[in-house]
């Protein structure tokens, strides 16, 4: 409750002084003096005339006068109060203007400057630090239904901790305002406000600047927050979704006022060696000071920035380096570390524990010795994909293969006898590498039938991913680092090229071993690339066991709900050779099995065509086609 102000502060304060002066005031009445020495009666014994009327009205005029001397009384030792407290309240805490200055960052090193910027305060009066009547301003740009999730994670957290009244500026699609209206709408939060900036009109700021980061358009828009924000408001802090607060937001606010000269950026150092261009062979990171700066928790001075021409600034940077670079790899950041390469001076350099890190190749862990030390967590790693696979027995050599080659999440799916599940659990047991493995799942499935489940093998294995995005592959591909230099050895080609040419045909090879940005393709009959996609995605039809359309009936699936292809140019696996399994020798050797096969195809079309309408139509005609 004394958390939140608008006027509701100084009633509480009020309420506990009404509280206590009172009480004390009785304690005087009935001892019967005050302060000054004069003795107080009340017996009707002092009235001079005896007459019961005039004692009456004697003494009724007596107590009005007594009660405007007490109620005098009662605010000169109100205020004789208030400086006590006020003296006490400084000699424990010391000088409060300090109460949030205490890490060290670069820049000015003072304490914090009196009074509250104007245009980011409440009604509340001047006080010489962040006081918890001043509105804490912070920008999120947030797109889609796992983004919203994450801004709901990230809103609890800094609730949590928060005493200042907060003003959310959110940057959002139509999915994400929908999803967070109605969740603030229906939390009622008090000293919250929300304001909504439509994502998709931004759009048209940004659109020309290629990006290869996962979070596509939406993660360039911190760039033009300079324009997209009230002219009035003057500073802000932005965030990524990402983001876990383990501290009062107000402590992160407050080391605007440590900022000088022209620092208009907060940032903490990056914590990975991304920037310095060597965690592998012809790394190509764009410009950066040293480390380079991490963009997922920024302090913007908007005014200065505006003042200092920003947008402009931003834009011939960016022209500038997608000349030699052609797209960016890691959005807004690079583009923020280009710009302060240039103008060094525009960076006040937070501490490190405003951003922890936690991605790939972190040096996160110098930035603390304890978890009570954190006060913001950035859940930034590439391991926000799990690889997908499922195997048997006569596959298991090749998981150690895997694990050594993928450090993300896997989620595995045995099929085995319970024969073989005794013999998994000694061989993993036996394994080093495995042992040393903290997030692989194994989810076993024993053996019924006579047909390998394939798709229902994928399936569970899908179900246990708890990352926003799942790399669907088979256990046989091993995704790898470093390979260039083969490229043009003869040594690589597309898989299973010479007797499977449609399974890979749309991803044009030929395109990608040139290609330096995502680019587009298109579903063709037969197509089964190995995708990344979200959780969320549609399951693979069951009805497909063995050898035979089971990867080819999902990208179908994927393709009628509309799902967009598009091939990444620097990401690729290499398949394991081994010898045939058990399924496809009885495909290739056994004319029933290819007509039960093409029966159910058959009927998975029948069911396209129902579920999709018009849309399924091409499926047939590409089928008939082919």
């Amino acid at each position: 409750m004394l958390g939140f102000c608008r006027g509701r502060r100084k009633f509480l304060a009020a309420s506990l002084t009404l509280l206590f002066v009172p009480a004390v005031t009785w304690i005087y009445l009935f001892t019967g003096r005050f302060d000054d020495g004069k003795s107080v009666s009340l017996s009707p014994l002092d009235t001079q005339p005896h007459s019961p009327r005039y004692a009456a009205s004697s003494q009724r005029e007596s107590l009005e006068v007594r009660v405007r001397e007490v109620e005098e009384e009662n605010r000169v030792l109100r205020k004789k109060l208030s400086l006590v407290q006020s003296r006490s309240s400084s000699h424990r805490h010391g000088n409060r203007t300090k109460t949030y200055s205490m890490e060290e960052g670069t820049g000015d090193s003072e304490s914090l400057r009196a009074g509250i910027v104007a245009g980011n305060s409440s009604e509340c009066g001047q006080q010489p630090m962040v006081e918890k009547c001043e509105t804490i301003h912070v920008a999120i740009v947030c797109a889609g239904y796992n983004a919203s999730r994450d801004v709901v994670t990230l809103v609890k957290s800094v609730l949590f901790h928060r005493r200042n009244p907060l003003h959310f500026h959110l940057i959002a699609d139509s999915i994400a305002k929908q999803i967070l209206a109605t969740l603030f709408e229906t939390w009622m939060v008090p000293a919250v406000r929300v304001d909504f900036y439509d994502a998709d009109e931004l759009k048209s700021e940004v659109s020309w600047i290629p990006n290869k980061h996962y979070s596509g358009i939406y993660g360039l828009m911190k760039l033009v927050l300079t324009k997209t924000l009230p002219a009035s408001l003057e500073r802000v802090i932005v965030l990524d979704t990402d983001i876990t607060f383990a501290t009062d937001i107000a402590e992160l606010w407050a080391v605007f006022h440590k900022f000088k000269g022209q620092q208009v950026l907060g940032l903490v150092e990056n914590q990975s060696d991304w920037y310095l261009g060597n965690l592998w062979k012809n790394h190509r990171p764009w410009p950066a000071l040293g480390r380079g700066y991490n963009t997922g928790v920024i302090l913007l001075l908007l005014d200065k920035l505006r003042k200092m021409k920003w947008e402009q600034m931003w834009r011939l940077t960016a022209e500038r380096e997608l000349m030699s670079m052609l797209s960016t790899s890691l959005a807004d950041q690079d583009i923020f570390n280009a710009v302060i390469k240039q103008n060094p001076f525009l960076v006040y350099q937070l501490p490190c524990f405003w951003n922890v890190q936690l991605s790939d190749h972190t040096r996160s862990e110098q930035c603390y010795r304890d978890v009570s030390d954190l006060k913001v967590i950035h859940w930034n790693s590439p391991k926000k994909v799990t690889l997908v696979a499922q195997l048997s027995m006569d596959r298991l050599q090749m998981l150690e293969a895997i694990c050594k080659h993928w450090e993300g999440p896997i989620s595995l799916a045995l099929y085995l006898s319970d024969a073989e599940a005794q013999q998994f659990l000694r061989y993993a047991q036996g394994s080093e590498v495995l042992l040393n493995r903290r997030n692989v799942g194994y989810h076993i499935v024993y053996k019924e039938g006579q047909f390998y489940p394939v798709n229902l093998l994928r399936n569970v294995a899908m179900k246990h991913v708890s990352t926003p995005y799942m790399f669907l592959s088979d256990i046989d591909f091993l995704p790898m680092y470093g390979l260039y230099s083969m490229l043009d050895m003869g040594t690589l080609f597309t898989f299973r090229y010479h007797v499977w040419t449609k399974g890979h045909a749309p991803t044009n090879f030929a395109k990608w071993r040139t290609a330096t940005t995502p680019y587009r393709v298109e579903w063709e009959a037969d197509f089964e690339p190995y995708v990344v996609v979200r959780r969320n995605c549609p399951e693979y039809d069951r009805r497909f066991v063995g050898f035979g359309w089971n990867k080819v009936s999902h990208i179908m699936e994927l393709d009628a709900q509309e799902y967009e292809f598009t091939v990444l140019p620097n990401a690729y696996m290499i398949h394991m050779p081994h010898a045939p399994s058990f399924d496809i020798t009885k495909f290739r050797s056994n004319k029933q099995y290819r007509i039960c096969l093409k029966t159910l195809k058959e009927e998975f079309q029948q069911d396209m065509s129902r579920r999709y309408g018009f849309t399924a139509l091409k499926y047939l005609t590409a089928e008939n086609n082919s």
